[in-house]
């Protein structure tokens, strides 16, 4: 390590932290950026094709940036792509792209040590892990998955129901992406079935012609704490704009409950009965990728971050940011990262400042 250490380093470049770079500017300090990938943007570029965002432009668009165009419309991923490249153009920040960390530690006089997978190392007095979870899926212990002749993928891995074209396919998991990929490979698949461990609950994307989101911001469903979420929102709700409840009521999209195992080319389900399946793709979710965090013990079991509204219990300078039900319902999303961003920086920002005088304390002008 060599110079002053920066005030703040965030790893990660996606939307969570190009907002926490927005917040950081915001409270008078200049943050320095390291992106794994070549480019900012985050996960958006690598998911699957047809992906559009749940919530309508007009509330997907961070501060200080408009998506532009008809306001109502769901901004496609390639378009959120595109978005927030420029939205990282915009900002007043160093981006490093091709910069993965591998490690954070703990240097002299108390400041961070990031270490990147090139061997470079950057002293800062505070960190923001915004490094998503994209590259984390989750991948459930199946009964028998040893056995199964077929393939067995994440929905990390899917791109277009054309490369699924004449499979059966089972969809494992019930929430809005698990559906929305089941609802399209019926078009091109010889049979698809959702397994998931609860009913499907569908909430209609629009009501009394406003998008739900309308409403979730309107009542103040929003701001409600996670424990209280966590506690009476037990569903996974499924955003349906009136296909895909149809579609299982038809019969065109079959829910069962959870199969009990895989056998062979086989999918046991509870009541006995065997399934042909060619595929079974996870749509079991994702957990935080914040192993390079190991070496400060700010990680509970499953590498899960120790925590309160995204501010480290374990050690003062380090924030999360970009977490689900961090600090909300919106948080992890595009309409509500920026909130959570403007609530960890304030503090961060006080830390920094407390920091010794030999930090780097670059304001902007």
């Amino acid at each position: 390590m060599n110079g002053t250490p920066l005030p703040v380093v965030i790893v990660g470049a996606g939307q969570s932290g190009l907002a926490a770079a927005r917040a950081v500017l915001q409270a008078g300090l200049r943050p320095l950026i390291l992106e794994a990938s070549e480019e900012p943007g985050g996960s958006w570029p690598r998911y699957y094709d047809s992906l559009t965002a749940f919530s309508p432009a007009r509330f997907s668009a961070m501060p200080g940036l408009d998506f532009g165009g008809d306001p109502d419309r769901y901004p496609h991923r390639d378009e959120v792509a595109h978005y927030l490249r420029h939205y990282a153009a915009t900002l007043d920040a160093e981006i490093r792209t091709g910069a993965r960390v591998r490690s954070v530690e703990t240097a002299d006089g108390g400041t961070f040590a990031i270490h990147t997978a090139d061997g470079e190392v950057v002293e800062a007095a505070a960190v923001v892990a915004a490094s998503g979870s994209f590259t984390r899926p989750i991948h459930p212990d199946l009964p028998g998955a040893d056995t199964f002749t077929g393939r067995l993928l994440h929905v990390a891995d899917y791109r277009s129901p054309k490369d699924l074209a004449g499979q059966r396919v089972v969809v494992v998991g019930g929430g809005t992406s698990a559906v929305q990929i089941a609802y399209e490979l019926t078009e091109t698949a010889e049979q698809v079935t959702i397994a998931s461990r609860a009913p499907l609950a569908f909430l209609p994307q629009r009501r009394e012609g406003r998008d739900v989101h309308h409403w979730l911001v309107s009542s103040g469903f929003d701001e409600l704490p996670p424990a209280w979420l966590i506690h009476h929102v037990r569903a996974r709700l499924v955003m349906d704009v009136g296909d895909y409840g149809a579609a299982v009521e038809s019969g065109r999209l079959v829910r069962r409950p959870m199969f009990t195992r895989l056998d062979g080319d086989f999918v046991e389900w509870a009541d006995g009965e065997r399934e042909r399946a060619d595929v079974v793709l996870l749509a079991t979710g994702y957990l935080p990728d914040l192993g390079y965090l190991a070496p400060l013990g700010a990680l509970a079991e499953q590498g899960l971050p120790l925590h309160s509204g995204g501010l480290s219990l374990v050690r003062p300078g380090l924030a999360f940011l970009g977490l689900e039900f961090q600090r909300c319902f919106a948080s992890n999303t595009l309409r509500g990262v920026a909130v959570d961003a403007a609530h960890i920086i304030g503090p961060l920002a006080a830390h920094v400042r407390r920091a010794p005088a030999q930090v780097g304390l670059p304001h902007i002008a």
